[in-house]
Parts: structure tokens; sequence; C-alpha cells
């Protein structure tokens, strides 16, 4: 049929989301995800990676095989990255000019701390429901967070000590690149949100290819009442 995906399309289709969803991330692993030969996944990785939609990651989460050179890790590009869509882009940029030139940096402010706020809302039950393991609660953010578009992902950090949350896509980020603050608010609501210490060490607004947030696994304390009321 005219306009149908042809089977090769679909599959390459796949793989890309799968590089969104859970890149940096090697063939091998795409392989044994999809039930693929390696040769088969090469080759269509190839073809993405002419087409600019993915590119190889170069970081320090390219791992060994054996005594070899690192494992090629891919990563999606912008174009790539565009498969979801972000049409309300340009809107969401415009009214947050139009809040900074009649209300200033304070209204700018008093908008990013209520996103924080929202966002808090928006997950503390999902969180909750998770109970106390700190990792669970975690992985139950990356859940949240990937049915509401961001494709986030869970990785152990070294030792055990630590998990990366990564985000594969971001449906703010023109909004995010002009406005990094939007960064910032989602990174103290999740601090506030887990209860402890989220280290933001990327964005995709900042020009990275996944957005990467590093968090301890420890119990997370009981948060009181803001003191400030202020984003950090």
């Amino acid at each position: 049929m005219v306009g149908e995906m042809s089977p090769d399309a679909g599959t390459r289709e796949r793989i890309l989301r799968l590089i969104i969803e859970k890149g940096p991330i090697t063939s091998a692993e795409l392989a044994r995800i999809l039930v693929l030969t390696a040769a088969a996944v090469r080759r269509h990785l190839a073809q993405l990676e002419s087409s600019g939609q993915i590119t190889e990651y170069v970081g320090v989460s390219s791992k060994p095989i054996g005594r070899g050179r690192p494992a090629r890790r891919y990563v999606a590009t912008e174009e790539g990255q565009a498969i979801y869509g972000d049409a309300n882009g340009d809107i969401a940029t415009q009214a947050l000019e139009y809040i900074v030139k009649v209300l200033g940096d304070n209204g700018l402010h008093d908008f990013v701390e209520q996103r924080s706020h929202e966002l808090e809302k928006r997950y503390r039950n999902i969180i909750e429901s998770a109970g106390e393991d700190p990792e669970k609660r975690v992985l139950a953010l990356a859940y949240a967070l990937t049915a509401d578009g961001y494709a986030a992902s869970v990785r152990r950090g070294p030792r055990g000590l630590t998990v990366q949350l990564c985000q594969g896509h971001c449906p703010i980020q023109d909004v995010a690149s002009s406005y990094p603050v939007l960064c910032e608010a989602e990174t103290h609501a999740f601090h506030e949100l887990l209860g402890v210490h989220v280290q933001r060490l990327a964005t995709l607004a900042g020009g990275e290819h996944v957005c990467t947030m590093t968090i301890p696994l420890v119990m997370p304390h009981k948060m009181g009442k803001r003191s400030s009321g202020q984003v950090s």
C-alpha cells in the first residue's frame, strides 16, 4: 500500500526510539532488546547515522569490551529527537518573553517557582507509592517522566552508591534553551520529591545529547517546608 511503512523503516524507528529513551546505548544492547542480529542492528545504525538522526557518544559512560576498544554508544541528535515533536515550543517561549517584558525578572521567578511546585504536586503521590527504597523512588519518577514524554531511564553509578536519572527527550527543550532556569526548577523539584541532593550534570537545552542527573542511593530524609521558598 502507498504510504505504508516498510518493515525496515519500522525497525529503524524502533531503534531510534530506543536510542532516545535509553541512550547512550550500544549496538549489542539494542540487538539484545530487539532480539535482532548484531549485523542487522549495525546496518540500521549506519543508516540512522548517515541521515543525521543519531551520533556516537564519547564520554565516561563508554565501557571497554574485554581488552579491545570501548564499545560505540549512540545518542539521538536534535534531528532524531524531532520524531517526538515540540509544536508548542515557540508559543511557550513567546509567553515567557511576554512575562519578562511585562513583569520583569520577578515575574519570571514567580512563574518558575510555580512550575517547581506543580512538578512536585504532579509526581509526589507516584513517588510516595514506591515506598522508602531510594532506587525504587527514582524508578517511579523515571516511569512518570517517560509517560510525560521525557524518555527517562535509570542506571547505576560507580560502586552502586548512586544512580543516574537520564532524560533522552525534553518536551520543553527549546524553551529551556532560552530560559535555563526551568532546568534549575526541575532539579529543585526532584530534590524536594526524593529528599536527597540531586546534581544536574548535563542538559539537552545546554547542547548535550541527554539530560543527566546524579542521585545518591541513601534513605530520603523527611522534607519539611521550604525555608526560603526559592528555587536554587
